[in-house]
């Protein structure tokens, strides 16, 4: 099974109802897609109202791939806002132990910062994470090259089976060291992630300026028809040898995921069932 979606739903004009008043944005999304990437949980743990209000709002069978909390990864800059380390973990768990109960929890996706290289310390550190946050499914995503360079390319793939985890599979600028290149291998039976982020050289090289004014460029790019050909051959292979291929558009600084979904949804000739009636979701969730 392939299923689609993109990064949050609260930033997609194109799916909004004709009629909604924008308070219900998560409703507009459900109508177009069974999945969705939920980042807020990176910037912040989330308190458990909008996790359950998330649950309500979406349909049964809908699912979130929970992005790790910063501090986890290792993104965090300056001290952490918690009593101990143990105390950061206890709360991530508890906050995401809702979707877990629902069945919306598709995996924790566990992606580390572009200085995150090969070697042993942060080998020790990916075992860490994956103890404390045992009895989940993790997908893990790399963005340092080295993880993929000719000596070690097979044994990051082996040593992801070996901790049974999710590879992450990533399309996006070739860059240098900072970006990795687009490895299509499953290392799990049920499930695999394919991201992209798009190939926007001059975004994804550019760290100047604030957080806000990098992430206007660094996914600013829009898919055309051949290259979203090429990413049919690759999700094919992976539905060949998965049981579930989690599809998600992440090049969304010009608002371009949205269609470029819709557009290879189509291509792949994939309808979903159970998605939120596009009238329904207008009156139902909480105001």
């Amino acid at each position: 099974m392939i299923q689609i979606g993109l990064t949050g739903w609260g930033d997609h004009p194109d799916l909004a109802h004709p009629n909604s008043t924008g308070k219900d944005k998560l409703g507009d999304y459900t109508a177009h897609f069974p999945i969705v990437e939920l980042d807020s949980t990176f910037y912040a743990i989330q308190p458990e109202r909008n996790i359950q209000r998330w649950i309500r709002n979406t349909p049964d069978n809908f699912q979130f791939i929970v992005k790790a909390y910063q501090g986890i990864t290792g993104h965090h800059r300056g001290e952490l806002p918690f009593e101990s380390e143990e105390e950061m973990y206890q709360l991530f768990i508890q906050s995401i132990r809702p979707l877990v109960e629902a069945g919306k929890l598709a995996m924790v996706l566990v992606q580390f910062p572009p200085w995150f290289d090969c070697v042993k310390e942060h080998v020790d550190e990916i075992r860490t994470i994956c103890e404390k946050l045992n009895g989940f499914d993790i997908a893990i995503e790399f963005r340092h090259q080295s993880w993929y360079s000719p000596p070690y390319k097979r044994k990051t793939i082996d040593f992801l089976r070996e901790l049974n985890v999710i590879h992450t599979v990533c399309d996006e600028p070739q860059a240098g060291e900072g970006s990795i290149p687009l490895v299509p291998i499953s290392t799990r039976a049920d499930k695999v992630l394919f991201r992209l982020h798009g190939r926007n050289i001059y975004g994804w090289r550019n760290t100047s300026g604030d957080d806000k004014s990098w992430r206007t460029v660094r996914y600013l790019y829009d898919y055309n028809t051949e290259e979203l050909e090429e990413f049919e051959a690759v999700t094919q292979k992976l539905a060949a040898e998965t049981e579930e291929v989690f599809v998600v558009f992440n090049n969304n600084s010009g608002k371009h995921a949205a269609q470029n979904a819709k557009q290879f949804q189509q291509q792949l000739n994939i309808t979903y069932d159970n998605l939120a009636s596009q009238q329904l979701s207008l009156f139902e969730g909480d105001w």
